[in-house]
């Protein structure tokens, strides 16, 4: 059987230092043939036409034209093309991005910063940015669903006589859910815009979210979402008090935990090693809530790379708690959610329109009632 085709990769920063960077860095790899590179995103469109590359990686900020209104192009033209953007760890370029991501970029990188060595940096695009053209590549969806941004707007309530609540949410054992958690990676910003605002603001339970995301990131998510729906949206803080109809965003390179407190949970933000290459984690988050909900737990895992939540899963299952799973047709990448529908330990796989109608019979229903194994149809 013969090799494999190399993917072809198209380079695009008017960076000329960042364009060596990722271009040697990726012919290094056997798998990766980069075909080309581009200044700007006038160039890489003409180049796009000819080379016919596999995946782009396309820079943000760039002169004559940006990385929005060339993305905008690629999508206008109708080119189911991978595109990863590159962006810097700036509220500048954290907001360009999320804009990219509701235009239909695949996914994102970060340039390095402050890494302290040329040696450090390569790491560093390494790490992020092969595995993800791999994926795009070889095992996933060409790009993520496009979607505008969200209005605000506000969901139903529970009930028609049900007004918010702000009492904080003590843990119990056992009965119906008293917190929801969410983790969440590649594909995560979109697939929280379309989820969050589907649950009601009376929500009884706060939810608490793990994005995979650096700093500066999850500020301007958390702003975002919030801006969206009818749940109250945050960026955690340490000490936040757990309160029914409020959401908290894990903040970028800390880990978010949850305690108890007399009768009160409240949040705790740590830096201790990342696992699974993450910090935050899916699982050191969904640990602390099974120590401190037990059965009352119910997580959701929707799109991302990697298996992240997966064995914290398995801890919310053995306490009696109640696990979803995203389905593989609404994810940008059926990697978390698919270990999890996989290994068996999903009460129900779902497709992401349906989530939050599921999340929210989950909360009302009696204990007892919930089916184990039912794949949606």
């Amino acid at each position: 059987m013969s090799a494999r085709k190399p993917i072809r990769v198209l380079v695009v920063d008017d960076a000329v230092v960042i364009r060596k960077i990722v271009t040697g860095m990726l012919a290094e790899d056997p798998e990766i043939e980069v075909v080309g590179t581009a200044a700007n995103g006038s160039i890489a469109l003409s180049r796009i036409e000819t080379l016919k590359p596999d995946v782009v990686t396309l820079d943000v900020e760039m002169p004559e034209m940006d990385g929005i209104q060339t993305l905008k192009e690629i999508r206008k033209r109708g080119l189911r093309l991978p595109v990863i953007m590159f962006s810097t760890l700036t509220e500048r370029g954290a907001a360009a991005t999320l804009d990219a991501l509701t235009y239909g970029a695949s996914d994102y990188v970060t340039k390095p910063a402050n890494v302290g060595s040329v040696g450090a940096a390569l790491n560093q695009i390494r790490e992020q940015l092969i595995p993800k053209i791999k994926q795009f590549a070889r095992g996933g969806p060409a790009l993520a669903p496009h979607r505008q941004t969200l209005a605000p707007r506000v969901a139903p309530a529970l009930a028609p006589s049900a007004a918010p609540t702000v009492a904080p949410t003590a843990p119990r054992v056992g009965g119906m859910p008293l917190v929801l958690a969410i983790g969440v990676s590649t594909g995560g910003p979109n697939a929280l815009a379309e989820l969050l605002p589907a649950l009601p603001g009376s929500l009884p339970v706060p939810v608490l979210i793990t994005q995979h995301m650096p700093p500066v990131f999850t500020k301007l998510l958390a702003d975002r979402l919030n801006s969206q729906c009818a749940l109250s949206v945050k960026e955690a803080e340490e000490g936040d008090v757990l309160r029914a109809g409020c959401a908290y965003v894990a903040p970028g390179d800390y880990h978010m935990t949850v305690a108890r407190r007399g009768n009160q949970v409240v949040l705790n933000l740590n830096q201790q090693p990342p696992q699974h290459s993450c910090r935050p984690a899916v699982d050191v988050m969904l640990r602390s809530i099974v120590q401190a909900y037990g059965a009352s737990t119910l997580a959701v895992i929707l799109t991302g790379m990697g298996h992240d939540g997966l064995l914290s899963c398995q801890e919310v299952k053995k306490a009696g708690g109640q696990v979803l799973a995203q389905d593989e047709a609404s994810s940008v990448v059926w990697g978390m959610p698919g270990m999890v529908a996989k290994a068996g330990i999903a009460d129900r796989v779902v497709a992401l329109g349906e989530m939050g109608a599921e999340i929210t019979r989950r909360l009302r229903m009696q204990p007892g009632s919930f089916r184990s194994g039912a794949r949606a149809s």
